[in-house]
């Protein structure tokens, strides 16, 4: 059974195909400034199984960092994914635009913790990597 989500304006909607891995918390300042939070909530999504339902027009795109492009719609701002020019295979999608209140879903664990906001503790248990997870 697909899922739905979309942006905070209702412009961008999409689905998305397939059993969901787990939350990854990314606590990189990137991520920081770009969700305006302590971390980002994100989840590696196949490309196959992403499909935008409407407001490709409303997309918009920046490069915060080469060959990485952060995708978030034009007219209310709301991050929807990222994906990497080297892995086009796979958008990390922004968990936060799911619809619903994400029952099922799990964390499973936090990235870049070594440069985490100081006002927000990690303290869930979950593993916590300084840097990327280890593959």
């Amino acid at each position: 059974m697909p899922r739905s989500g979309g942006c905070l304006c209702g412009g961008v909607r999409y689905e998305v195909e397939g059993p969901l891995a787990p939350v990854q918390l990314c606590h990189c300042g990137e991520c920081r400034k770009a969700q305006g939070s302590a971390f980002g909530a994100n989840m590696p999504v196949a490309s196959a199984a992403f499909r935008l339902l409407q407001g490709e027009d409303l997309l918009r795109e920046h490069r915060a960092s080469p060959g990485k492009r952060r995708v978030f719609c034009g007219a209310c701002g709301s991050p929807i994914f990222s994906q990497r020019d080297a892995a086009p295979q796979t958008v990390r999608l922004r968990v936060g635009t799911l619809d619903g209140d994400g029952e099922g879903l799990t964390v499973g664990f936090h990235i870049h913790a070594a440069s985490k906001a100081a006002w927000c503790p990690i303290e869930d248990g979950r593993p916590a990597y300084s840097g990327e997870a280890p593959d």
